[in-house]
């Protein structure tokens, strides 16, 4: 498993930090710290994925108040931490069970 960052709050500031230089996964979270959404974006997309969940209604996790986020060498790999994480903690906007 990946080491993820600390948790930062989900503003534009801190996604615009967000290397793009390898595929990541990422937590979205409440402000008490409960992991309400993972997922996973290709290399070059993590600050646009994260934005997406933001700013657009429909991607948008309204309770997102902090996030975290781990690189890893590749998508597949991300895929495999995605669903392991998902599994083990439930958050409530994932589909369960991926």
């Amino acid at each position: 498993m990946p080491k993820f960052t600390h948790t930062q709050k989900f503003t534009k500031a801190n996604i615009a930090n967000v290397p793009q230089d390898k595929a990541i996964i990422y937590k979205i979270k409440n402000k008490d710290g409960e992991n309400l959404y993972t997922g996973i974006a290709g290399r070059g997309r993590g600050q646009d994925r994260l934005i997406e969940h933001k700013d657009i209604k429909k991607e948008r996790i309204p309770e997102g108040t902090r996030f975290q986020y781990a690189q890893v060498k590749t998508k597949v790999r991300a895929h495999q931490i995605e669903k392991t994480i998902i599994k083990k903690e439930q958050p409530e906007h994932n589909e369960q069970h991926k």
